[in-house]
């Protein structure tokens, strides 16, 4: 049987990376109508997002290296099955309990999926222009997941109900399931190095212990001992991972990733462009909704700009990067969006989507996917097979740690801003001036990530990102 042509085993990947953000953002509109159904306390009501947020940041590492060495194929097909599962429970689920739990295995799920589906794309195709068009796609369909969430999940829980966001979900994860078992060719592992179950283990509970903390701070201040016991495990956990990864014949996260400089520099920009990008979607749907007084579904089409721009971004990358060189691409977007930033930093709470909304997000959608395509592309460059999915595990686990700091600073940012100002503005306008702060904060992150991006990435990177130069003879479809 011949093989399918490698742009379709690229859809049916990028299709499972569409899914896994569809899964993140689809609930956010509809946490009231969760919470009313299910009878959720206003605390528990964070862990419907939390829940799958700390399983999913925790586990990549573990999922991106169990694809190196089980085979890439195999585990995203594993983690297909058991995202999908989740997913429906989520969707039948009648308990709090039970859909916390739920959320929790789904990103399980997601740790699995993310980094298997990355490491088969960027086998596709040798290092070169072709790599970077595949990449681009990577990053549109990144960007339209994350939008098309927050679209689906006003429309459907409008017309069919809460539950359906899950059942919607569930039945994408199955479809992809099929489509993968179907198109995507198995292949040897590239690795067959033992697991690291102690690294695993010390690495996933410090991840825990981090982003649990960074996200209870957020409700309960900085200073609450649980959340200061939370940074002391994480801190003793991160100690033990490193002593172990030293010893271990078979570390979780070999040194060699790290020889590259590409490699390095990717994952720390990587984490600095992540603790803007998470907090833009949350602070701007809030703005929209509890300013502009906008319902769900309107809040979701109003993010339809944003996701347009994004997928244009992406599709350009490549030929930018081709023409300017990878480093002034990269600088140019996170500085581009750096401008959007700003720009909504100077929202009103009389403001209308077209004056305030509108313009902004357009500019920060280009910069944002440029940015994204180009920092996956530096993430993964000149690595191995054999490290291929740890490499793309380790690039969202930074984007994803990168975020949980971010948002619980912005937020803390914005919420010490807007209680300041209670008392002497009106409510919205009190509100309106912590989302302000917000918004300066993360383009001051943006233009800092920018000026480290100038020094760090080489003029001319080497591996995926997009240059001049030929590529060599493309590899065979499957290549791990």
């Amino acid at each position: 049987m011949p093989s399918p042509p490698r742009a379709a085993v690229l859809a049916v990947l990028a299709s499972a990376q569409f899914t896994v953000l569809l899964a993140t953002s689809i609930v956010n509109v509809a946490l009231p109508q969760i919470r009313d159904g299910v009878g959720l306390s206003d605390s528990a009501t964070t862990w419907v997002v939390n829940a799958y947020g700390l399983a999913f940041g925790a586990l990549l590492l573990s999922g991106g290296r169990a694809s190196d060495l089980l085979g890439h194929r195999r585990v995203l097909l594993a983690g297909l099955g058991v995202f999908g599962t989740a997913s429906a429970t989520a969707a039948l689920a009648a308990s709090p309990g039970v859909l916390i739990a739920a959320r929790a295995v789904q990103g399980v799920g997601a740790a699995a999926v993310a980094p298997a589906a990355l490491a088969l794309a960027v086998g596709l195709y040798a290092p070169g222009p072709a790599r970077g068009r595949a990449l681009a796609v990577w990053g549109a369909v990144s960007g339209a997941g994350g939008a098309a969430g927050v679209v689906l999940g006003g429309l459907l829980t409008r017309a069919w109900g809460w539950p359906w966001i899950f059942h919607a979900v569930a039945i994408g994860s199955f479809a992809v399931l099929a489509a993968t078992a179907v198109c995507v060719p198995a292949a040897r592992p590239a690795d067959r190095a033992r697991f690291d179950w102690a690294g695993t283990a010390t690495s996933a509970l410090a991840l825990t212990a981090l982003v649990w903390g960074l996200t209870t701070a957020r409700r309960s201040g900085w200073t609450d001992i649980g959340v200061l016991a939370a940074f002391a495990a994480a801190t003793v956990l991160a100690a033990a991972f490193w002593r172990i990864e030293r010893t271990s014949a078979s570390p979780l996260v070999p040194p060699r990733l790290f020889a590259s400089r590409d490699v390095t520099a990717g994952n720390l920009l990587t984490g600095l462009f992540g603790t803007v990008w998470i907090a833009l979607f949350f602070f701007l749907p809030l703005y929209q909704q509890q300013v502009l007084g906008e319902d769900p579904l309107t809040t979701g089409l109003g993010q339809l700009p944003l996701a347009l721009a994004n997928m244009l971004g992406a599709t350009l990358a490549p030929a930018v990067a081709g023409r300017i060189g990878g480093r002034a691409t990269l600088v140019a977007a996170l500085l581009t969006e750096t401008a959007g930033m700003l720009w909504l930093s100077r929202i009103s709470a009389d403001g209308t989507f077209l004056t305030d909304v509108l313009g902004p997000s357009i500019l920060v959608g280009l910069g944002l996917s440029v940015a994204f395509v180009q920092l996956t592309g530096l993430s993964v460059a000149g690595v191995s097979g054999a490290d291929a999915g740890l490499a793309g595990g380790l690039a969202n686990t930074t984007r994803q740690v990168g975020g949980a700091v971010g948002l619980a600073a912005l937020a803390t940012a914005a919420g010490s801003v807007t209680s300041r100002a209670t008392g002497n503005q009106p409510p919205l306008q009190a509100l309106t001036d912590g989302y302000r702060a917000a918004f300066a904060l993360g383009a001051a992150v943006l233009a800092c990530t920018a000026l480290l991006a100038a020094l760090l990435v080489r003029r001319a990177p080497a591996g995926d990102l997009p240059h001049r130069t030929p590529p060599p003879e493309p590899a065979a479809p499957g290549r791990p």
